[in-house]
């Protein structure tokens, strides 16, 4: 047998990426397209204040619309059954974080009674969405 010959028969030890590579191109498309699809709530005019982004992981969000409707993600529900809509999402003292948008015409007397029905349903997290102020 001589040395410098190779055995066709002999498999390949070397892997091939393209393919791999390939997939994970597409499921990054796919990923930064449908991201964006991901954010909850209703657009509202949001007051402006100067304060640093909050760090969270998918909040609740909770808004409060011009014709004074309260919104729990993208489904409404009555001032009264509030309380009920977010109690099942945030269980015991570690519950998740819940974000509250109102827009800029709502009275602030609203506002705090829907703080005060989030904080009887034992929201301890609660952060006001403001927009950056306008140069």
């Amino acid at each position: 047998m001589a040395l410098g010959l190779k055995n066709s028969r002999q498999p390949l030890s070397e892997i091939n990426v393209t393919p791999f590579v390939d997939v994970m191109l597409v499921l990054l498309v796919i990923f930064m397209v449908t991201a964006p699809m991901f954010s909850q709530g209703l657009p509202v005019n949001l007051p402006e204040a100067k304060a640093s982004p909050m760090a969270h992981d998918q909040p609740m969000v909770v808004s409060i619309s011009r014709e004074r409707l309260v919104f729990v993600g993208d489904r409404q529900v009555e001032l009264a059954d509030l309380g009920g809509a977010v109690k099942p999402i945030t269980p015991g003292a570690g519950g998740r974080e819940i974000l509250l948008k109102s827009e800029r015409e709502v009275p602030y007397g609203l506002v705090v009674q829907v703080m005060s029905i989030l904080k009887e349903a034992g929201v301890e997290k609660l952060g006001i969405v403001t927009a950056p102020p306008t140069p």
